[in-house]
């Protein structure tokens, strides 16, 4: 039986005197895509960046099960967290635009076990991404925003990740690039033994590739269930899918 990568427990958040999230309880099994599903407002990139300690929790607890051990990160710093294998692919890509392909991915692999890797996983990108080995030398403010979507999840792999947030990945893509982009995070679990929290609000791509789904409404865990379970439900249905 799979063990836990990421647990989260009765996890408040905010910003100032707003609270966004209340009581958050969620569990992300080792090698297992799980999708935070919800609409704009909910409090998904909130979790996302409480993760990554760039949000300090007021309430409960967050750990991390790497190496066979676990260890509590709430409210440790994002360096740290990054350095441990917990790396974010963040909303909105937030890449360097007058850089080519290639420095963008080389700047992913900061942290001292990734430069060791740094070849390996470069050609690991671009074996990903053959696109991006094409136009490695090509500044990424002229390139499509599918194409940014690519360079930002390879930065990502370029630092080893061991747990991967990706934190609204289809924002701003056409719909073709979400397929494909949903599929790639689909793949890079399974050929990479990834454990993967995607924050999503297309829950009809999300939930092709996730094995669990958790629905988060006005900062709460309103449903969740593995997807197939998730996708027969009449109340998650009727409020995403309109049925």
């Amino acid at each position: 039986m799979a063990h836990d990568a990421l647990t989260i427990q009765g996890l408040d958040a905010g910003y100032g005197a707003v609270r966004v999230l209340h009581g958050v309880n969620l569990r992300v099994p080792e090698g297992q895509i799980v999708a935070l599903l919800g609409t704009n407002g909910n409090g998904k990139s909130t979790l996302m960046q409480a993760v990554l300690g760039l949000v300090k929790p007021t309430a409960g607890r967050i750990l991390a099960r790497l190496d066979g051990q676990q260890t509590d990160i709430t409210g440790r710093a994002p360096e740290e967290i990054v350095d441990m294998g917990i790396v974010m692919v963040p909303e909105g890509r937030r890449l360097f635009r007058d850089l080519s392909v290639e420095e963008n991915l080389v700047l992913g692999a900061w942290r001292a076990a990734a430069r060791r890797d740094l070849d390996r996983n470069l050609a690991l990108c671009f074996e990903t991404f053959p696109r991006l080995a094409e136009r490695r030398r090509q500044k990424v403010g002229s390139m499509s925003g599918g194409e940014q979507q690519m360079v930002a999840i390879g930065r990502a792999l370029m630092s080893g990740p061991r747990i991967l947030l990706v934190d609204e990945p289809s924002v701003g893509l056409a719909p073709i690039m979400v397929k494909q982009t949903i599929e790639t995070i689909g793949k890079l679990k399974e050929r990479l033994g990834l454990t993967v929290l995607m924050a999503e609000q297309n829950f009809t791509q999300a939930i092709r590739i996730a094995d669990h789904g958790h629905v988060l409404v006005h900062g709460e865990i309103a449903f969740q269930g593995d997807t197939g379970s998730l996708k027969d439900n009449h109340l998650v249905r009727q409020f995403y899918l309109g049925a």
